[in-house]
């Protein structure tokens, strides 16, 4: 299979778990905009979908991965076996640990790490004045996040056997089950519609929802494994210089590879400070997530793979080529996806969120937000792509230093901007730190001679530019052109073609302009295209 279809695969299952997320997120801000229930439901999501987001998609794998394949070539499956269940078994009395000192500790967890800010509500009840008192608020929150952190260590384990799956490049069961979380939620919100329940039950209802979610994710990716042939087994936890170098490994990874969340979930401990900012962020961070899930997540779980083996095999001009078009496929489709969220996000929020408890005043504040978030696109997808530089050559120690540089920077961003510009301080805070941290990793990777650009990746870069640049300007004269359709309270149908119409414009322009200066690779693409005559 080509890096171009691993990636498809890996892209196309992500794309397909973002879609019916954004159907999760529209039924949820119609339910619940962004009052209270809403803003402790994310609060208490946040924490468990961190983990998710540092483990499931790819920050494990970058340190489990290596030396997985490694016991697989120098002791056999055996081997593979015994490395996997010694890691299995720590894993779960680990987290079993965790998950239960959490949930009795857990309105010191919210008040000191999840939401400082509900804190400061309780100390000072006249700071607020919503629905709910602050004691309503942050006890719901403490519920809410009993029930879900448990879900935490589905992900975890899930994790684990995601990476075996990678290593013997079964990529579609790990990507695909994410989606479960999503039809879950969709079930629940619409049988709370049907039932016409209150904010507070469905809250309650989408927290056992994401319970239920990571027992069934686990089972599916587990399933795989076993139909893929291989198995771990439950035993006695020991200390062995397999797991000693995984935790070597895996900490720095897990930072480095999840610092777009982590600074997320910074961005969001300071926002409980004012009510409604959490859901405004949450929000402004499904669109964006779409491109970043489909391409940097794609690309972060399949690069390292072959990354690895090519230098594991001594062929570093393969490793060469293999980093330069992963960063030439990144840029080439998250470029233009950041120019059209940046032009034209107040639309696409309307289409989106606007029914329901979701007002036109929520819905400039979070295209607001997008607008901000989509400039730090590119560079999310670009730590994606130049951390399994690092990792392939285990190599976790400058990455790290790096990835606690751009943390503190977008604490310090956070903290200073959040006084005086509310949420957009967060978002921009969150994408000034992305390119610290894409911009410091690149560095790292040059500096010590293993990424050499070559002439084709820097022309092609630059055509991708001009070309979105063009593409970005004709959305501005369409824009204006379509005003009429796309106000404040529009028909929903008009609203939804002139968007239709935008994106469907925009594609066509950038693609041509792309395909027409050579920023695409167009032997690539008819090389492909002959591929699919001759299956046919």
């Amino acid at each position: 299979m080509s890096l171009l279809k691993k990636f498809a695969t890996v892209g196309g299952a992500t794309l397909v778990s973002r879609v019916f997320g954004f159907t999760r997120e529209m039924m949820m801000a119609s339910a619940l905009g962004i009052g209270p229930v809403a803003d402790a439901f994310n609060l208490a999501f946040r924490f468990p979908n961190l983990f998710r987001r540092l483990f499931a998609e790819g920050a494990f794998n970058a340190a489990f991965i290596p030396l997985f394949a490694r016991s697989l070539e120098e002791e056999g499956e055996a081997g593979a076996r015994r490395f996997a269940s010694e890691i299995f078994a720590t894993l779960f009395v680990v987290l079993t640990g965790l998950t239960v000192v959490a949930m009795l500790f857990m309105p010191a967890l919210v008040k000191t790490i999840i939401a400082p800010g509900l804190a400061a509500c309780i100390d000072d009840p006249e700071t607020l004045r919503q629905q709910l008192s602050c004691e309503d608020r942050f006890a719901i929150t403490v519920a809410f996040s009993r029930i879900m952190f448990p879900y935490l260590a589905c992900m975890s384990l899930l994790a684990m056997v995601s990476g075996i799956l990678n290593a013997f490049r079964r990529f579609f069961a790990a990507a695909a089950a994410p989606t479960l979380l999503n039809f879950i939620l969709i079930g629940v919100l619409a049988w709370a519609w049907w039932r016409g329940a209150d904010q507070r039950t469905i809250g309650f209802l989408m927290s056992w929802g994401v319970l239920a979610a990571g027992i069934g994710q686990l089972a599916m990716v587990t399933i795989a494994m076993r139909l893929a042939g291989f198995s771990v087994s439950l035993g006695r936890p020991r200390w062995t210089p397999g797991l000693k170098r995984l935790l070597v490994l895996a900490g720095p990874a897990a930072l480095i590879g999840g610092i777009t969340q982590i600074n997320l979930f910074v961005g969001q401990a300071i926002a409980s400070y004012q009510p409604g900012a959490v859901s405004i962020l949450t929000y402004a961070d499904r669109p964006y997530q779409l491109p970043l899930g489909m391409v940097g997540v794609a690309i972060g779980v399949v690069l390292l793979p072959e990354l690895a083996r090519a230098l594991k095999a001594g062929r570093l001009e393969e490793a060469q080529h293999t980093q330069n078009r992963s960063l030439e496929f990144a840029l080439f489709l998250t470029v233009p996806a950041a120019v059209a969220l940046f032009v034209m996000p107040e639309p696409i929020i309307r289409l989106i969120y606007e029914r329901g408890a979701f007002g036109p005043e929520t819905t400039e504040k979070v295209a607001a937000v997008l607008g901000l978030y989509a400039l730090g696109l590119p560079a999310f997808v670009l730590i994606k792509v130049f951390s399994p530089g690092y990792f392939a050559r285990e190599n976790t120690k400058t990455p790290m230093i790096i990835t606690g540089i751009s943390a503190l920077a977008n604490t310090a961003l956070s903290v200073l901007l959040f006084w005086s510009f509310a949420e957009r301080g967060i978002a921009m805070a969150t994408t000034l730190a992305g390119w610290i941290n894409a911009l410091l990793l690149f560095e790292g990777l040059r500096r010590q001679g293993l990424w050499h650009l070559d002439g084709k990746l820097v022309r092609r870069v630059l055509l991708v530019l001009v070309s979105a640049g063009l593409m970005g300007g004709a959305l501005l004269v369409m824009l204006q052109a379509l005003e009429r359709w796309m106000g404040a309270d529009p028909n929903v149908i008009h609203q939804s073609l002139a968007v239709l119409l935008l994106a469907g414009v925009a594609m066509l322009i950038y693609f041509a302009l792309a395909f027409a200066t050579g920023a695409a690779d167009r032997s690539l693409v008819m090389k492909l295209v002959r591929r699919k005559r001759a299956a046919g």
